[in-house]
Protein backbone atom coordinates (compact mmCIF):
# COMPACT_ATOMS: atom_id res chain seq x y z
CA UNK A 1 0.00 0.00 0.00
CA UNK A 2 2.90 2.38 0.32
CA UNK A 3 3.53 2.71 -3.10
CA UNK A 4 -0.09 3.72 -3.18
CA UNK A 5 -0.40 6.63 -1.08
CA UNK A 6 3.72 7.36 -2.31
CA UNK A 7 1.83 7.80 -5.87
CA UNK A 8 -1.22 9.71 -4.62
CA UNK A 9 0.59 12.34 -2.72
CA UNK A 10 2.86 13.03 -5.54
CA UNK A 11 -0.27 13.63 -7.65
CA UNK A 12 -2.36 15.79 -4.82
CA UNK A 13 -0.54 18.78 -5.19
CA UNK A 14 -3.52 20.58 -6.97
CA UNK A 15 -7.12 19.40 -9.00
CA UNK A 16 -8.60 19.76 -11.74
CA UNK A 17 -11.46 21.85 -12.87
CA UNK A 18 -13.94 18.93 -12.70
CA UNK A 19 -12.57 17.78 -9.23
CA UNK A 20 -13.23 21.32 -8.07
CA UNK A 21 -16.67 21.43 -10.30
CA UNK A 22 -17.54 18.57 -7.64
CA UNK A 23 -17.02 20.42 -4.43
CA UNK A 24 -20.25 23.16 -5.18
CA UNK A 25 -23.14 19.92 -4.45
CA UNK A 26 -23.77 16.87 -5.02
CA UNK A 27 -25.24 14.78 -8.08
CA UNK A 28 -27.84 13.81 -6.11
CA UNK A 29 -28.89 17.03 -5.35
CA UNK A 30 -28.91 17.87 -9.08
CA UNK A 31 -31.35 14.80 -9.79
CA UNK A 32 -33.61 15.64 -6.52
CA UNK A 33 -34.32 19.34 -8.54
CA UNK A 34 -34.55 17.91 -12.12
CA UNK A 35 -37.73 18.15 -12.22
CA UNK A 36 -37.42 21.92 -11.44
CA UNK A 37 -34.63 22.31 -13.51
CA UNK A 38 -36.04 21.56 -16.83
CA UNK A 39 -39.14 23.35 -15.97
CA UNK A 40 -37.34 26.57 -15.34
CA UNK A 41 -35.93 26.23 -18.97
CA UNK A 42 -32.69 25.49 -20.59
CA UNK A 43 -31.75 29.13 -20.94
CA UNK A 44 -31.10 28.90 -17.07
CA UNK A 45 -29.70 25.95 -16.91
CA UNK A 46 -26.33 26.52 -14.64
CA UNK A 47 -23.18 25.92 -16.25
CA UNK A 48 -21.35 23.18 -14.07
CA UNK A 49 -25.05 21.09 -14.31
CA UNK A 50 -24.41 21.28 -18.24
CA UNK A 51 -20.86 20.57 -17.92
CA UNK A 52 -20.88 17.88 -15.15
CA UNK A 53 -23.79 17.01 -12.82
CA UNK A 54 -26.46 15.75 -15.70
CA UNK A 55 -24.03 13.48 -17.59
CA UNK A 56 -23.54 12.00 -14.04
CA UNK A 57 -27.33 11.01 -14.96
CA UNK A 58 -26.17 10.29 -18.50
CA UNK A 59 -27.71 13.28 -20.12
CA UNK A 60 -25.38 15.62 -22.36
CA UNK A 61 -25.83 18.61 -23.59
CA UNK A 62 -25.59 19.04 -27.58
CA UNK A 63 -26.40 22.66 -27.25
CA UNK A 64 -29.42 24.90 -28.22
CA UNK A 65 -31.91 22.67 -25.95
CA UNK A 66 -31.29 19.52 -27.20
CA UNK A 67 -29.68 16.16 -25.23
CA UNK A 68 -28.46 13.41 -25.92
CA UNK A 69 -29.54 10.32 -23.38
CA UNK A 70 -27.24 7.50 -22.69
CA UNK A 71 -29.33 4.10 -21.49
CA UNK A 72 -27.58 1.68 -19.39
CA UNK A 73 -28.37 -1.73 -20.89
CA UNK A 74 -26.42 -4.12 -18.66
CA UNK A 75 -24.86 -6.84 -20.53
CA UNK A 76 -26.89 -5.81 -23.29
CA UNK A 77 -29.75 -7.92 -22.34
CA UNK A 78 -32.99 -5.53 -23.05
CA UNK A 79 -36.43 -7.21 -22.32
CA UNK A 80 -39.39 -7.13 -25.04
CA UNK A 81 -41.00 -4.25 -22.45
CA UNK A 82 -38.08 -2.14 -22.45
CA UNK A 83 -37.93 -2.20 -26.27
CA UNK A 84 -41.08 -1.18 -26.85
CA UNK A 85 -40.44 1.78 -24.36
CA UNK A 86 -37.34 2.66 -25.37
CA UNK A 87 -39.02 2.61 -29.05
CA UNK A 88 -42.10 4.37 -28.03
CA UNK A 89 -39.65 7.51 -26.35
CA UNK A 90 -37.55 7.54 -29.23
CA UNK A 91 -40.51 7.81 -31.44
CA UNK A 92 -42.13 10.63 -29.40
CA UNK A 93 -38.87 12.54 -28.12
CA UNK A 94 -36.18 11.84 -29.81
CA UNK A 95 -36.22 12.41 -33.57
CA UNK A 96 -37.15 8.24 -34.05
CA UNK A 97 -33.46 8.29 -33.99
CA UNK A 98 -31.22 5.47 -31.66
CA UNK A 99 -27.46 4.62 -32.12
CA UNK A 100 -26.24 0.94 -30.54
CA UNK A 101 -23.16 1.77 -29.01
CA UNK A 102 -20.25 -0.50 -28.24
CA UNK A 103 -20.78 -1.00 -24.75
CA UNK A 104 -24.02 -2.86 -25.78
CA UNK A 105 -26.33 -0.03 -25.09
CA UNK A 106 -28.54 2.74 -26.45
CA UNK A 107 -28.17 6.43 -27.12
CA UNK A 108 -31.62 8.41 -27.67
CA UNK A 109 -30.38 11.60 -29.11
CA UNK A 110 -32.48 15.07 -29.82
CA UNK A 111 -34.27 15.45 -26.72
CA UNK A 112 -35.14 18.47 -26.03
CA UNK A 113 -33.95 19.63 -22.44
CA UNK A 114 -38.41 20.55 -20.75
CA UNK A 115 -38.32 16.21 -21.85
CA UNK A 116 -35.45 14.90 -19.89
CA UNK A 117 -37.78 14.21 -16.60
CA UNK A 118 -40.05 12.37 -18.76
CA UNK A 119 -38.39 10.22 -20.35
CA UNK A 120 -36.18 9.25 -17.57
CA UNK A 121 -39.36 8.55 -15.54
CA UNK A 122 -40.66 6.42 -18.22
CA UNK A 123 -37.40 4.54 -18.78
CA UNK A 124 -37.27 3.90 -15.15
CA UNK A 125 -40.88 2.63 -15.27
CA UNK A 126 -39.62 -0.56 -17.26
CA UNK A 127 -36.58 -1.01 -15.10
CA UNK A 128 -33.55 0.60 -17.06
CA UNK A 129 -31.80 3.88 -16.29
CA UNK A 130 -29.43 6.43 -17.41
CA UNK A 131 -27.29 6.88 -13.96
CA UNK A 132 -23.70 6.80 -14.43
CA UNK A 133 -23.65 6.11 -18.15
CA UNK A 134 -21.33 9.20 -18.06
CA UNK A 135 -18.14 11.30 -16.92
CA UNK A 136 -16.78 10.03 -13.44
CA UNK A 137 -18.47 6.99 -12.98
CA UNK A 138 -19.09 2.96 -13.82
CA UNK A 139 -20.17 2.69 -17.69
CA UNK A 140 -22.47 -0.34 -18.68
CA UNK A 141 -21.07 -3.67 -17.93
CA UNK A 142 -20.42 -5.81 -20.78
CA UNK A 143 -20.15 -9.11 -21.80
CA UNK A 144 -20.75 -11.70 -24.49
CA UNK A 145 -24.09 -11.68 -26.33
CA UNK A 146 -24.51 -15.28 -25.99
CA UNK A 147 -23.91 -14.90 -22.01
CA UNK A 148 -25.25 -18.19 -20.61
CA UNK A 149 -26.53 -19.43 -24.12
CA UNK A 150 -24.06 -21.13 -26.27
CA UNK A 151 -22.41 -24.11 -26.22
CA UNK A 152 -19.04 -22.72 -25.12
CA UNK A 153 -20.80 -20.59 -22.12
CA UNK A 154 -19.23 -22.22 -18.81
CA UNK A 155 -20.19 -19.28 -16.40
CA UNK A 156 -23.76 -16.89 -17.18
CA UNK A 157 -22.35 -13.72 -15.94
CA UNK A 158 -25.61 -11.60 -16.14
CA UNK A 159 -26.05 -12.59 -11.98
CA UNK A 160 -23.03 -11.61 -11.14
CA UNK A 161 -23.08 -8.27 -13.34
CA UNK A 162 -26.46 -7.63 -11.46
CA UNK A 163 -23.85 -7.92 -8.34
CA UNK A 164 -21.48 -5.84 -9.05
CA UNK A 165 -24.40 -3.11 -10.16
CA UNK A 166 -25.53 -3.53 -6.37
CA UNK A 167 -22.48 -1.85 -4.92
CA UNK A 168 -22.60 1.42 -7.03
CA UNK A 169 -25.70 2.09 -9.07
CA UNK A 170 -27.76 4.59 -7.70
CA UNK A 171 -25.78 4.41 -4.78
CA UNK A 172 -24.82 8.25 -3.45
CA UNK A 173 -21.20 7.44 -2.22
CA UNK A 174 -20.62 6.41 -5.69
CA UNK A 175 -22.08 8.89 -8.29
CA UNK A 176 -19.44 11.30 -9.49
CA UNK A 177 -16.93 9.74 -7.19
CA UNK A 178 -14.10 8.43 -9.15
CA UNK A 179 -11.01 10.39 -10.50
CA UNK A 180 -12.61 9.17 -14.05
CA UNK A 181 -14.60 6.92 -15.82
CA UNK A 182 -14.31 3.08 -14.97
CA UNK A 183 -15.21 0.36 -17.65
CA UNK A 184 -15.83 -3.11 -16.87
CA UNK A 185 -16.43 -6.61 -18.87
CA UNK A 186 -17.26 -10.09 -17.33
CA UNK A 187 -16.60 -13.03 -20.03
CA UNK A 188 -18.08 -16.46 -19.00
CA UNK A 189 -17.60 -18.02 -22.88
CA UNK A 190 -14.21 -19.49 -24.69
CA UNK A 191 -15.63 -16.57 -27.20
CA UNK A 192 -14.55 -13.07 -26.75
CA UNK A 193 -17.08 -11.15 -28.36
CA UNK A 194 -16.77 -8.52 -25.95
CA UNK A 195 -13.51 -7.08 -26.99
CA UNK A 196 -12.72 -8.51 -23.79
CA UNK A 197 -9.34 -6.90 -22.72
CA UNK A 198 -10.18 -3.51 -23.65
CA UNK A 199 -11.45 -2.27 -20.03
CA UNK A 200 -10.53 -0.79 -16.77
CA UNK A 201 -11.28 -3.73 -15.43
CA UNK A 202 -11.80 -7.66 -17.40
CA UNK A 203 -13.05 -10.54 -16.05
CA UNK A 204 -11.73 -13.76 -17.90
CA UNK A 205 -13.09 -16.67 -18.00
CA UNK A 206 -10.31 -18.89 -16.71
CA UNK A 207 -9.84 -22.31 -14.67
CA UNK A 208 -7.37 -22.98 -11.93
CA UNK A 209 -6.88 -26.93 -11.32
CA UNK A 210 -10.33 -28.16 -11.30
CA UNK A 211 -11.98 -24.93 -10.67
CA UNK A 212 -13.66 -22.16 -13.17
CA UNK A 213 -13.30 -18.61 -12.20
CA UNK A 214 -11.67 -15.63 -13.80
CA UNK A 215 -8.64 -14.11 -14.53
CA UNK A 216 -8.03 -10.54 -13.60
CA UNK A 217 -7.07 -7.81 -15.88
CA UNK A 218 -6.27 -4.53 -14.93
CA UNK A 219 -5.78 -0.98 -16.67
CA UNK A 220 -6.94 -0.94 -20.46
CA UNK A 221 -8.09 2.09 -22.08
CA UNK A 222 -8.04 3.48 -25.49
CA UNK A 223 -4.93 2.67 -27.54
CA UNK A 224 -4.01 -0.24 -24.11
CA UNK A 225 -4.98 -3.60 -23.43
CA UNK A 226 -5.05 -4.70 -20.16
CA UNK A 227 -2.77 -6.75 -18.58
CA UNK A 228 -2.65 -9.93 -16.51
CA UNK A 229 -3.10 -8.93 -12.86
CA UNK A 230 -1.47 -12.28 -11.44
CA UNK A 231 -4.81 -12.65 -9.82
CA UNK A 232 -7.41 -16.00 -10.19
CA UNK A 233 -10.86 -15.20 -8.75
CA UNK A 234 -13.89 -17.63 -8.25
CA UNK A 235 -16.84 -16.98 -9.41
CA UNK A 236 -18.23 -16.05 -5.74
CA UNK A 237 -15.46 -13.63 -5.01
CA UNK A 238 -15.76 -11.54 -8.06
CA UNK A 239 -18.11 -8.86 -6.32
CA UNK A 240 -15.36 -8.44 -3.59
CA UNK A 241 -12.32 -8.39 -5.95
CA UNK A 242 -14.26 -5.63 -7.81
CA UNK A 243 -15.07 -3.92 -4.44
CA UNK A 244 -11.47 -3.49 -3.31
CA UNK A 245 -10.25 -2.74 -7.01
CA UNK A 246 -12.65 0.27 -7.37
CA UNK A 247 -12.10 1.10 -3.56
CA UNK A 248 -8.56 1.51 -3.94
CA UNK A 249 -9.23 3.05 -7.88
CA UNK A 250 -11.43 6.01 -5.72
CA UNK A 251 -8.96 6.43 -2.92
CA UNK A 252 -5.89 6.68 -4.65
CA UNK A 253 -6.58 7.41 -8.51
CA UNK A 254 -4.85 10.84 -9.93
CA UNK A 255 -7.40 14.07 -9.70
CA UNK A 256 -4.81 16.13 -10.94
CA UNK A 257 -4.20 15.45 -14.92
CA UNK A 258 -7.76 14.63 -16.32
CA UNK A 259 -5.61 13.44 -19.46
CA UNK A 260 -4.26 10.79 -16.88
CA UNK A 261 -6.62 9.84 -14.15
CA UNK A 262 -8.06 6.37 -15.69
CA UNK A 263 -6.71 3.36 -13.95
CA UNK A 264 -4.42 2.86 -16.01
CA UNK A 265 -1.84 5.63 -15.19
CA UNK A 266 -1.96 4.68 -11.26
CA UNK A 267 -1.43 1.10 -12.27
CA UNK A 268 1.75 2.33 -14.89
CA UNK A 269 3.36 4.42 -11.85
CA UNK A 270 2.92 1.74 -9.11
CA UNK A 271 3.40 -1.02 -10.79
CA UNK A 272 0.62 -4.06 -10.65
CA UNK A 273 2.38 -5.84 -8.30
CA UNK A 274 2.08 -3.55 -5.77
CA UNK A 275 -1.53 -2.87 -7.22
CA UNK A 276 -2.50 -6.36 -6.99
CA UNK A 277 -1.21 -6.81 -3.34
CA UNK A 278 -3.37 -4.10 -2.56
CA UNK A 279 -6.08 -5.95 -3.98
CA UNK A 280 -5.17 -8.79 -1.84
CA UNK A 281 -4.76 -6.84 1.04
CA UNK A 282 -7.88 -5.43 0.97
CA UNK A 283 -10.36 -8.05 -0.44
CA UNK A 284 -12.31 -10.35 2.30
CA UNK A 285 -11.70 -13.08 -0.62
CA UNK A 286 -9.19 -15.77 -0.69
CA UNK A 287 -7.57 -15.37 -3.88
CA UNK A 288 -5.12 -17.61 -5.59
CA UNK A 289 -2.49 -17.07 -8.79
CA UNK A 290 -3.44 -16.75 -12.17
CA UNK A 291 -4.93 -19.62 -13.95
CA UNK A 292 -4.82 -21.15 -17.52
CA UNK A 293 -7.28 -18.95 -19.79
CA UNK A 294 -9.74 -20.53 -21.66
CA UNK A 295 -10.91 -18.58 -24.47
CA UNK A 296 -10.23 -20.79 -27.62
CA UNK A 297 -12.69 -19.56 -30.59
CA UNK A 298 -12.61 -16.46 -32.97
CA UNK A 299 -16.20 -15.00 -32.99
CA UNK A 300 -17.73 -16.23 -36.93
CA UNK A 301 -21.08 -15.67 -38.02
CA UNK A 302 -21.99 -17.76 -40.47
CA UNK A 303 -22.90 -15.88 -43.61
CA UNK A 304 -26.84 -16.94 -43.15
CA UNK A 305 -26.71 -14.60 -39.37
CA UNK A 306 -27.53 -17.36 -37.70
CA UNK A 307 -25.53 -18.29 -34.70
CA UNK A 308 -26.29 -21.82 -33.33
CA UNK A 309 -26.85 -22.19 -29.42
CA UNK A 310 -27.54 -24.44 -26.62
CA UNK A 311 -31.40 -26.25 -26.66
CA UNK A 312 -32.49 -26.40 -30.80
CA UNK A 313 -32.24 -22.03 -29.51
CA UNK A 314 -30.51 -19.55 -32.18
CA UNK A 315 -29.26 -15.96 -32.16
CA UNK A 316 -29.53 -14.40 -35.32
CA UNK A 317 -28.44 -10.97 -36.28
CA UNK A 318 -29.85 -7.89 -37.05
CA UNK A 319 -26.98 -5.87 -38.61
CA UNK A 320 -27.29 -2.75 -38.52
CA UNK A 321 -25.39 -0.26 -40.36
CA UNK A 322 -23.09 1.97 -37.96
CA UNK A 323 -25.34 1.55 -35.05
CA UNK A 324 -27.59 3.55 -36.51
CA UNK A 325 -31.19 2.47 -35.84
CA UNK A 326 -34.88 4.03 -34.97
CA UNK A 327 -37.34 4.09 -32.42
CA UNK A 328 -39.66 2.66 -34.85
CA UNK A 329 -37.62 -0.29 -36.23
CA UNK A 330 -36.94 -1.45 -32.44
CA UNK A 331 -40.78 -1.04 -32.09
CA UNK A 332 -40.95 -3.64 -35.02
CA UNK A 333 -38.31 -5.56 -33.87
CA UNK A 334 -39.58 -5.91 -30.53
CA UNK A 335 -43.14 -7.27 -31.70
CA UNK A 336 -41.67 -10.18 -33.51
CA UNK A 337 -39.28 -10.96 -30.47
CA UNK A 338 -42.49 -11.41 -28.65
CA UNK A 339 -44.50 -13.25 -30.82
CA UNK A 340 -41.72 -15.70 -31.28
CA UNK A 341 -41.31 -15.91 -27.21
CA UNK A 342 -37.75 -14.96 -27.86
CA UNK A 343 -34.45 -12.39 -26.32
CA UNK A 344 -33.00 -9.22 -27.04
CA UNK A 345 -29.26 -9.05 -26.81
CA UNK A 346 -27.14 -6.38 -28.02
CA UNK A 347 -23.94 -6.58 -29.45
CA UNK A 348 -20.55 -4.17 -28.78
CA UNK A 349 -20.05 -4.33 -32.60
CA UNK A 350 -23.58 -1.73 -32.71
CA UNK A 351 -25.75 -4.85 -33.67
CA UNK A 352 -28.47 -6.98 -31.90
CA UNK A 353 -29.69 -10.67 -31.92
CA UNK A 354 -32.77 -12.03 -31.94
CA UNK A 355 -32.30 -15.40 -29.95
CA UNK A 356 -35.26 -17.85 -30.27
CA UNK A 357 -35.92 -21.61 -31.37
CA UNK A 358 -34.53 -22.47 -34.33
CA UNK A 359 -38.07 -23.48 -35.49
CA UNK A 360 -38.88 -19.62 -35.43
CA UNK A 361 -36.01 -18.40 -37.75
CA UNK A 362 -37.86 -18.75 -40.78
CA UNK A 363 -40.56 -16.99 -39.96
CA UNK A 364 -38.65 -13.96 -38.61
CA UNK A 365 -36.33 -13.74 -41.33
CA UNK A 366 -39.60 -13.23 -43.77
CA UNK A 367 -40.92 -10.19 -41.60
CA UNK A 368 -40.72 -6.61 -43.57
CA UNK A 369 -38.64 -5.30 -41.01
CA UNK A 370 -35.70 -8.26 -40.85
CA UNK A 371 -35.54 -8.15 -44.68
CA UNK A 372 -34.95 -4.09 -44.37
CA UNK A 373 -31.59 -5.16 -42.52
CA UNK A 374 -30.73 -8.03 -44.33
CA UNK A 375 -29.19 -6.39 -46.94
CA UNK A 376 -26.28 -5.84 -44.63
CA UNK A 377 -25.88 -9.24 -43.90
CA UNK A 378 -21.99 -8.99 -45.54
CA UNK A 379 -19.10 -9.33 -44.49
CA UNK A 380 -17.73 -5.68 -44.40
CA UNK A 381 -21.06 -4.67 -42.71
CA UNK A 382 -20.98 -7.77 -40.08
CA UNK A 383 -18.20 -6.61 -38.08
CA UNK A 384 -18.66 -2.91 -38.50
CA UNK A 385 -18.33 -0.16 -35.58
CA UNK A 386 -18.48 3.78 -35.86
CA UNK A 387 -18.55 6.48 -33.37
CA UNK A 388 -21.00 9.04 -33.77
CA UNK A 389 -18.95 11.44 -35.77
CA UNK A 390 -19.12 15.19 -36.95
CA UNK A 391 -22.77 15.26 -36.83
CA UNK A 392 -23.31 14.46 -33.08
CA UNK A 393 -20.16 14.85 -31.46
CA UNK A 394 -17.90 17.95 -31.02
CA UNK A 395 -14.23 15.86 -30.97
CA UNK A 396 -15.35 13.97 -34.18
CA UNK A 397 -12.53 15.20 -37.06
CA UNK A 398 -14.91 13.31 -39.80
CA UNK A 399 -18.71 12.08 -40.40
CA UNK A 400 -17.54 8.81 -39.85
CA UNK A 401 -20.85 7.11 -39.19
CA UNK A 402 -21.75 7.87 -43.31
CA UNK A 403 -17.75 7.25 -44.43
CA UNK A 404 -18.38 3.93 -42.84
CA UNK A 405 -21.55 2.70 -44.71
CA UNK A 406 -20.48 4.17 -48.01
CA UNK A 407 -17.22 1.85 -47.71
CA UNK A 408 -18.92 -0.74 -47.10
CA UNK A 409 -20.96 -0.51 -49.43
CA UNK A 410 -18.69 0.30 -52.33
CA UNK A 411 -16.38 -2.76 -51.07
CA UNK A 412 -19.40 -5.20 -51.05
CA UNK A 413 -19.96 -3.95 -54.34
CA UNK A 414 -16.20 -4.11 -55.91
CA UNK A 415 -14.82 -6.89 -53.76
CA UNK A 416 -17.58 -9.05 -52.79
CA UNK A 417 -16.34 -11.87 -50.26
CA UNK A 418 -18.08 -14.94 -48.76
CA UNK A 419 -17.31 -16.68 -45.79
CA UNK A 420 -15.24 -14.33 -45.01
CA UNK A 421 -14.88 -11.86 -41.66
CA UNK A 422 -13.13 -8.72 -41.21
CA UNK A 423 -13.52 -5.80 -38.70
CA UNK A 424 -13.29 -2.54 -39.78
CA UNK A 425 -13.70 -0.26 -37.18
CA UNK A 426 -14.01 3.77 -36.97
CA UNK A 427 -13.17 6.65 -34.93
CA UNK A 428 -13.96 9.70 -36.05
CA UNK A 429 -10.76 11.38 -33.66
CA UNK A 430 -8.14 10.15 -32.08
CA UNK A 431 -10.20 9.32 -28.90
CA UNK A 432 -10.77 6.14 -30.46
CA UNK A 433 -14.39 5.91 -29.45
CA UNK A 434 -14.77 3.18 -32.26
CA UNK A 435 -12.02 1.29 -31.02
CA UNK A 436 -10.15 1.09 -34.38
CA UNK A 437 -7.04 0.27 -32.65
CA UNK A 438 -8.04 -3.53 -32.36
CA UNK A 439 -9.53 -3.67 -35.85
CA UNK A 440 -8.61 -5.80 -38.83
CA UNK A 441 -8.93 -2.70 -40.20
CA UNK A 442 -8.96 0.70 -38.32
CA UNK A 443 -9.38 4.40 -39.33
CA UNK A 444 -8.91 7.18 -37.15
CA UNK A 445 -10.35 10.51 -38.92
CA UNK A 446 -7.71 13.11 -39.12
CA UNK A 447 -6.72 16.31 -40.88
CA UNK A 448 -4.76 15.90 -44.41
CA UNK A 449 -3.57 17.26 -47.37
CA UNK A 450 -4.96 16.65 -51.28
CA UNK A 451 -2.76 16.57 -54.29
CA UNK A 452 -2.90 20.08 -54.80
CA UNK A 453 -1.43 20.84 -51.09
CA UNK A 454 -4.94 21.84 -49.53
CA UNK A 455 -6.09 20.93 -45.95
CA UNK A 456 -9.42 17.99 -46.12
CA UNK A 457 -10.68 15.62 -44.25
CA UNK A 458 -9.00 12.22 -44.02
CA UNK A 459 -7.78 8.95 -41.93
CA UNK A 460 -4.72 7.30 -40.63
CA UNK A 461 -5.39 3.82 -41.46
CA UNK A 462 -4.19 0.86 -39.29
CA UNK A 463 -3.87 -2.81 -40.04
CA UNK A 464 -2.92 -5.64 -37.83
CA UNK A 465 -5.52 -5.54 -34.54
CA UNK A 466 -6.29 -8.53 -32.57
CA UNK A 467 -9.19 -8.91 -30.00
CA UNK A 468 -10.25 -12.66 -30.00
CA UNK A 469 -7.73 -14.94 -27.97
CA UNK A 470 -5.02 -12.36 -27.42
CA UNK A 471 -5.14 -8.85 -27.49
CA UNK A 472 -2.93 -6.77 -29.81
CA UNK A 473 -2.93 -3.07 -30.93
CA UNK A 474 -3.25 -2.63 -34.90
CA UNK A 475 -0.31 -0.42 -36.50
CA UNK A 476 -0.71 2.38 -38.69
CA UNK A 477 -0.40 1.59 -42.45
CA UNK A 478 -1.33 4.52 -43.93
CA UNK A 479 -0.89 8.20 -41.91
CA UNK A 480 -3.31 11.24 -43.07
CA UNK A 481 -4.13 9.87 -45.98
CA UNK A 482 -7.82 11.86 -48.10
CA UNK A 483 -11.06 10.57 -46.90
CA UNK A 484 -11.51 10.77 -50.77
CA UNK A 485 -8.73 8.43 -51.56
CA UNK A 486 -9.54 6.01 -48.66
CA UNK A 487 -11.96 3.45 -50.13
CA UNK A 488 -9.57 2.93 -52.95
CA UNK A 489 -6.63 2.16 -51.05
CA UNK A 490 -9.14 -0.39 -48.99
CA UNK A 491 -9.74 -2.38 -52.13
CA UNK A 492 -6.69 -2.98 -53.10
CA UNK A 493 -5.95 -4.28 -49.23
CA UNK A 494 -8.77 -6.65 -49.81
CA UNK A 495 -8.43 -7.62 -53.68
CA UNK A 496 -4.75 -8.34 -52.29
CA UNK A 497 -6.34 -10.47 -49.49
CA UNK A 498 -9.18 -12.42 -51.55
CA UNK A 499 -6.30 -13.32 -54.63
CA UNK A 500 -3.39 -14.10 -51.56
CA UNK A 501 -4.79 -15.84 -48.89
CA UNK A 502 -4.31 -19.24 -48.67
CA UNK A 503 -7.01 -21.98 -48.21
CA UNK A 504 -9.50 -21.06 -45.58
CA UNK A 505 -7.35 -18.60 -44.44
CA UNK A 506 -9.07 -15.88 -42.08
CA UNK A 507 -8.60 -12.07 -42.94
CA UNK A 508 -6.82 -11.66 -39.15
CA UNK A 509 -4.44 -14.64 -40.28
CA UNK A 510 -3.55 -13.10 -43.59
CA UNK A 511 -2.40 -9.91 -42.05
CA UNK A 512 -1.07 -10.78 -39.29
CA UNK A 513 1.36 -12.94 -41.73
CA UNK A 514 2.13 -9.84 -44.16
CA UNK A 515 3.06 -7.80 -41.01
CA UNK A 516 5.36 -10.41 -40.03
CA UNK A 517 6.93 -10.69 -43.13
CA UNK A 518 7.13 -6.87 -44.36
CA UNK A 519 7.84 -3.66 -43.22
CA UNK A 520 5.10 -1.20 -43.39
CA UNK A 521 7.09 0.32 -46.67
CA UNK A 522 6.85 -2.54 -48.47
CA UNK A 523 3.91 -3.63 -47.48
CA UNK A 524 2.67 -0.04 -48.76
CA UNK A 525 4.43 -0.91 -52.05
CA UNK A 526 2.41 -4.02 -52.26
CA UNK A 527 -1.18 -2.89 -51.89
CA UNK A 528 -0.55 -0.23 -54.34
CA UNK A 529 0.22 -2.73 -56.61
CA UNK A 530 -3.33 -3.85 -56.94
Amino acid sequence: MQKLHEAYAAHSKKVNKIEQMKELKTPSFVYANLKKICEEGYENLKDEDSKYFLKCFGLFDKGEGEFMIRVRVPAGQLSVEQALAVGTISREYGNDYIDITTRQQIELRFIKFENLYKVIVGLDAVGITTFQTGVDNFRNIVTSSYDGLSEDSFITCMPIIEQLQGIFLKKEEWIGALPRKFNAAILGTQTNDCNIFGHDCCFILAKKGEILGFNLYLGGRVGIQAQNSGIFVEQENVKEVFLSVISLFKEFGFRDNRNKNRLHFLIEEVGMDAFAKAIIQTTKAKLQSSGELLLAHEHQIPQDGVFQLREEKVALLWNIPSGIFSGSDLLEAAKITLECHGLLRLSVEQSFYIVAHETQIATIKKSAIYQKYAVYQNPYFVHQIACAGTATCSFGVIPNKPDAIEMAEYLHKEVPLKDAKVRMYWSACPKGCGIHGIADIGFEGCKAKDANGETCLGVHILLGGKASKEAQEARIIYKALPLSEAKYTVKKIMLMYKHEREAGESFESFETRLLHELSNEALVQKIEMY
